[in-house]
């Protein structure tokens, strides 16, 4: 950067182990490790710090919003805030309302998320939201083909044709193998069984081993001997055709179930946030309409997500 540019950015932040700072401000997000008991302490002291009408927003990817603010005086200014990584790329910003959440709190939060040129999508408190909560499932199928003893490549590559920006493993090295189990395992105690928890990747964490590739010297990616050393033994191999069939089977299923739910209120939404947060494919038109043009959707849900012609190919 520029170094005047570089100085306006710099100055802009600042830093403290004081909390006391936080007293004169209007919006505070809370970003830290994505333990409960954790966020629900700092919660309680910024509530003693602030002013009854500063928003208290977290940055959660999986865990519930509203229990993070029980016990709190002004339950109803606590909202979720979840954005994307890498966040100055992706535009995507999950507003994840609770049942105490007021208008004011919503309004409010997606004003600074204008501000921020964000795109946002208002959604129930639900766990996982909606890009974590398909992602994790969609992931699950792949990770649960590899311990059932389908080759990694293969389990990997599966998704390719449909012109994914990186691999499903690839995005697991991004976000990391502690940050994926710990959602997998949120969802899996919320959701139930359907969200597996991974024996590899439980290795994985457990070995510090954080991806299945590595750059070499020419800067192509080979598959990290760490990583495929933990992955399970399994003896029931799926080929790639079987294995992207199980991943959007499952998508189309966990789909269906967010829409009964009401975790967002339109099928549209569920695409905004696929294609803004998690870099489904733009030439698709969005994975409900995808599903549809597939057939998935009526052999798995009963029914199409959208009517037909939308975002439809000739």
């Amino acid at each position: 950067m520029h170094p005047e540019a570089a100085a306006r950015l710099v100055g802009l932040i600042s830093g403290s182990a004081d909390q006391s700072i936080f007293a004169g401000c209007d919006f505070v997000i809370e970003a830290i490790f994505e333990e409960l008991s954790l966020k629900q302490d700092l919660f309680k002291k910024l509530e003693k710090i602030v002013s009854p009408e500063c928003v208290i927003a977290t940055n959660t990817s999986s865990l519930s919003v509203e229990a993070m603010s029980e016990g709190l005086v002004n339950p109803e200014r606590v909202i979720g805030f979840h954005f994307f990584n890498p966040v100055a790329v992706m535009p995507l910003l999950e507003v994840a309302r609770t049942s105490k959440t007021d208008d004011v709190t919503t309004a409010t939060a997606v004003a600074i998320g204008k501000e921020l040129k964000k795109t946002m999508v208002i959604t129930k408190d639900a766990p996982g939201f909606v890009v974590n909560r398909l992602l994790t499932r969609f992931m699950g199928e792949i990770t649960d083909a590899m311990d059932e003893g389908t080759a990694p490549d293969v389990a990997d590559g599966a998704m390719r044709s449909i012109g994914f920006p990186m691999s499903p493993f690839e995005l697991l090295g991004l976000v990391g193998p502690g940050v994926a189990l710990h959602v997998s395992e949120t969802l899996n105690k919320n959701l139930g069984p359907r969200y597996r928890i991974s024996p590899s990747m439980q290795r994985m964490v457990k070995e510090g081993v954080r991806t299945f590739y590595i750059k070499k010297e020419d800067g192509t990616f080979a598959p990290n001997p760490a990583a495929l050393a933990l992955v399970e033994k399994g003896d029931k191999p799926s080929t790639s055709e079987q294995v992207r069939m199980r991943a959007l089977t499952a998508i189309a299923q966990e789909a269906r179930m967010m829409l009964d739910e009401g975790v967002v209120s339109s099928p549209a939404e569920i695409d905004l946030c696929m294609l803004m947060g998690a870099g489904w494919p733009m030439h698709l038109g969005g994975i409900l309409p995808y599903l549809d043009r597939e057939g998935i959707s009526d052999s798995v849900c009963g029914q199409r997500f959208h009517a037909p012609g939308v975002a439809s190919l000739l």
